[in-house]
């Protein structure tokens, strides 16, 4: 009888432990999400919106077309337990304002060297997926010193060697398509037209963006103006391939990681960042298209995490 009624005093302890194990696991998760703040900085004359949190180095995470910062909400508590994480809305996109005169990823980087000056940060490490990976090497290109770490997310440099078949192959032919007769098209058809990008670019379209983030993507995108802006990150290529061939001219001294989905664009986005870094580091994610993160979370966190 004492035998039993110990077995059921331990086994009722054991339970007891895991529940609050699992409790104050839960908690914790909880509270990581909540110190994440949405805040916004009037930087030269731009409005913009951005998620900070976190403690540590810094980390600033530059989303891509089709997606806002919301795109690096399942990984902030992540980050956040080693880093202060800035992860803006990029110019013209999101909850950012859209900027007067011309869009281009050498202005973009300089706005968000702002932003990131302006909340005390001296240095940094810089994260960027698609358009952002490009707004991202500009940002370490032009400010060298203050970036301590790059990371460049399944995309390409325009103006650097390969670029040319990326940019010119006609199952890209989004690159080209902006402007007046684009955007009436598009317009009140913008769940048709994203849904190519996030399914026809995934490697698989039933593990690629989910549902409740295709809804706030598309709603970001829908409002008066924000189509036109978003394009003129496509439309300021010409210009980005004249600033990025100079830039190229310096290589990058910063430790470096090249990331990006075996069905994508990893192995012309390695073979540009060798030759515009010294010290480059390539992961390739398997079984992803361009939505590395989405796709492959694990993969893409473990290696983000590791390198940064």
């Amino acid at each position: 009888m004492r035998r039993g009624l110990l077995l059921v005093r331990v086994v009722t302890a054991i339970c007891i432990a895991v529940i609050f194990a699992a409790l104050t696991g839960t908690a914790r998760a909880q509270t990581a999400t909540k110190e994440f703040a949405s805040r916004e900085a009037n930087i030269d004359g731009t409005r913009i919106h951005y998620t900070t949190g976190g403690s540590g180095p810094a980390v600033v995470l530059l989303h891509g077309f089709a997606e806002t910062s919301r795109m690096w909400n399942p990984i902030l508590p992540v980050l956040g337990a080693k880093f202060t994480v800035i992860a803006p809305d990029l110019p013209g996109i999101g909850d950012s304002s859209i900027p007067n005169g011309e869009m281009s990823m050498k202005t973009a980087a300089i706005q968000i060297h702002d932003l990131v000056s302006s909340l005390g940060v001296t240095k940094a490490r810089v994260v960027g997926h698609d358009i952002g990976l490009m707004v991202a090497y500009a940002y370490a290109a032009q400010f060298p010193t203050e970036v301590e770490k790059l990371v460049v997310m399944d995309a390409f440099l325009p103006g650097v060697q390969g670029w040319e078949p990326i940019y010119d192959d006609p199952h890209y032919w989004h690159f080209r398509f902006n402007g007046p007769t684009p955007e009436a098209l598009v317009k009140g058809r913008e769940n048709i037209y994203f849904t190519y990008f996030w399914n026809d670019l995934a490697a698989d379209k039933d593990h690629s963006i989910p549902e409740t983030d295709r809804k706030a993507y598309l709603a970001a995108y829908s409002r008066p103006g924000r189509m036109r802006a978003a394009w003129g990150y496509f439309v300021s290529w010409p210009q980005a391939a004249n600033d990025f061939a100079k830039m190229a001219q310096t290589k990058l001294t910063m430790p470096v990681l090249s990331i990006g989905g075996d069905k994508s664009l990893a192995e012309p986005l390695a073979a540009q960042m060798k030759l515009v870094a010294a010290n480059v580091t390539v992961v390739v994610v398997t079984n992803s298209g361009h939505w590395i993160l989405e796709e492959q979370p694990k993969q893409t966190t473990d290696a983000l995490v590791k390198f940064l």
